[in-house]
This record gives structure tokens, C-alpha cells and sequence, in this order.
């Protein structure tokens, strides 16, 4: 028997929060090391084996990179990841050499798209640069603004009727500074079954704001992005 709409709602409320013991990037991480940092959309655990953020920064890792994925609600737990994984000489601090070896890209799903580019300004603030930020369907405040020390940001969006419907465009902050590689919306007809999610919840309800985060060939085209932030100089 499925288990009811509601009962994995208040489950997912009462999950205990992501713990640093729980973070699967090395702090500190070697120098150069390509860091990737994914966020999940509202009310999913930061390991669901089944949602896409997840799926790519698995793969991720098996190609190398120092990758973790995180719920947007613990985007404290990643902010202290990062500096950890960055303070090679671990005085708890960001020193200048450390800032400028560092190769970042933060990706996000719905307000996981929010929570990138919130990371993206915490890291603004501690003088880091971040090479790539990558938001499919974000949904949240102030989510459409990419600050100055992105070098590159990408936005995927839908815009359904009947559905989350996520940021239709980003622009930088400073032009000179990010460039946006674009706005690219994505249409879900009803008869694309590739792009269908796994539960019946999702399909039932989450209308093309799930079947966007459930699209491989939309993934597929993120991770070509990310991958090749990670092999520029």
C-alpha cells in the first residue's frame, strides 16, 4: 500500500536536520579542489535517492569533484561546509590565498534555486569566488539577482498554468562581472511520460514543477554546464 500525501508530509517535517558529521565534502578539501554544492527544493531530505539535485551530485562525486547536496532549510550546514572545506590551514577564517584557489558551483532546485543564491552572497561576503550557479525552476525571495563574484549563472524555468512557476529570468548584479549564459524555458506537454516523477503524489500535484525537476535531459544539459565550469582555468 502507498503511503498517504500527508503522512509523508509531516514526515519530512519531523526528519532531524542535516549535520556537518553528515557532509560528504573533505574539510578541508585540496587545494584546487572542484567543490559542487546542491540544494533541494521544499520539504525533501537532502539524501533522497530519488530527486535529481541528489542523483547529479552522486555522480558528481564519482567523477571527482568534492560534492554534496543539502536541503535548502540547511543552508547553514552548507554555508560552515564550504568555509570549512576552503580553511586549508583551519584558522577559521578565509584567508586571501584560500579564497583564490577556490573552484565552487552551487546548483538548486525550486528553493533550492533561492538557497544557491543565497550561498552564492554569503560567499560575496567572505570574499570567495564562485565559478558557476545553476537554478532550475527557483522559487523564493530575492532569487533573480546574481552577485558579483559569480562568474557564470544559468536559469531554467517553466512557466505552467496550475503550477510552481519559477523564476523566469536572472540578471547580475555587475555585467561585467557574471555573465548570464541564459534563461532557458523548458514546456512539459502532457504526453512527454520521460519526464513523469516516480510517485503518484508528484505527478498528482506537483504538475510541471515536478516533471521539471524529474527531466533528465534538463539535468543532463546542468551537469554538462557544471562540468565544464569545473575544467576551466
Amino acid at each position: 500500500m502507498k503511503t498517504p500525501a500527508l503522512l509523508i508530509l509531516l514526515t519530512t517535517l519531523a526528519a532531524p536536520a542535516q549535520s556537518l558529521r553528515e557532509v560528504a565534502v573533505a574539510r578541508p578539501a585540496p587545494k584546487n579542489a572542484n567543490i559542487a554544492i546542491g540544494f533541494l527544493g521544499a520539504l525533501e531530505h537532502w539524501d533522497d535517492p530519488n530527486r535529481s539535485v541528489r542523483k547529479l551530485t552522486l555522480h558528481l562525486r564519482q567523477q571527482g569533484w568534492q560534492a554534496e547536496s543539502f536541503s535548502h532549510r540547511n543552508l547553514h550546514t552548507a554555508k560552515k561546509a564550504v568555509i570549512q572545506a576552503l580553511d586549508r590551514n583551519q584558522n577559521h577564517r578565509i584567508d586571501p590565498d584560500e579564497a583564490a584557489s577556490a573552484r565552487i558551483v552551487i546548483y538548486g532546485q525550486s528553493m533550492g534555486g533561492a538557497a544557491t543564491v543565497k550561498l552564492a552572497n554569503y560567499l560575496k561576503s567572505k570574499g570567495v569566488p564562485v565559478l558557476l550557479t545553476v537554478q532550475v525552476d527557483s522559487f523564493g525571495a530575492r532569487d533573480s539577482r546574481i552577485p558579483p563574484n559569480v562568474h557564470a549563472a544559468a536559469n531554467f524555468y517553466q512557466k505552467h498554468w496550475f503550477t510552481i512557476r519559477g523564476e523566469d529570468k536572472i540578471e547580475a548584479a555587475d555585467p561585467k562581472s557574471t555573465q548570464i549564459l541564459g534563461n532557458f524555458e523548458y514546456e512539459y506537454p502532457l504526453w512527454n511520460v520521460h519526464t513523469w516523477p516516480e510517485s503518484w503524489p508528484r505527478r498528482l500535484f506537483g504538475g510541471a514543477h515536478a516533471r521539471m525537476e524529474a527531466d533528465p535531459v534538463l539535468w543532463s544539459r546542468v551537469e554538462k554546464l557544471i562540468q565544464e565550469a569545473g575544467t576551466a582555468k
